[in-house]
């Protein structure tokens, strides 16, 4: 029979930030999804809880010390697509399938830029500043564009994600808030 007596707490608490990241990812998941349905509205709010949960899961992990290689690689793979991916198929959809290959450009160049932002962020050594705009920020500033979508031309969506995406891998210097 299980006993609570025999759980081994550590070991749960060693894993609560991944387990904070994985919401994040699984939250990311759904805004896709929702964005497929046509339910960009909804989508936008589980982009929002993503950025909350991805604040949370190294506050976990700095104040039990479970910081480790894997759950920085796990929270970079869930940030790709809760701020890369998610953001980017919700403008997509919302703003930029009447452009055919311009909007789908814009769409990649985005999500690549995002994913060399964070292998970069994960191969070098962190000094207390991040060096480029992080996926994070990047992803809610494009989430919060869908509001000026009605008022917005498709053409300055594109330049908005390209400017977004060269923040990203640009070397300009942060401080971590």
């Amino acid at each position: 029979m299980f006993s609570f007596r025999y759980f081994d707490y550590t070991k749960l608490k060693s894993q609560m930030a991944n387990i904070i990241t994985l919401f994040n990812l699984s939250l990311g998941i759904i805004a896709i999804v929702l964005v497929l349905k046509d339910h960009g509205h909804m989508s936008l709010m589980f982009i929002f809880f993503a950025a909350l949960f991805d604040r949370f899961d190294g506050l976990v992990a700095r104040h039990y010390n479970a910081e480790s290689a894997f759950g920085k690689e796990l929270d970079s793979l869930s940030d790709l697509v809760s701020f890369g991916v998610a953001p980017a198929m919700l403008i997509y959809q919302a703003a930029l399938s009447d452009t055919l290959w311009i909007g789908l450009s814009a769409v990649i160049f985005y999500i690549l830029a995002g994913a060399v932002r964070l292998a970069r962020y994960n191969v070098e050594e962190f000094d207390g500043s991040f060096y480029g705009l992080p996926i994070t920020v990047a992803g809610v500033f494009l989430t919060l564009g869908y509001f000026a979508v009605p008022y917005i031309a498709a053409p300055y969506f594109v330049i908005f994600m390209y400017i977004l995406a060269w923040m990203m891998v640009s070397r300009i210097r942060i401080a971590k808030v």
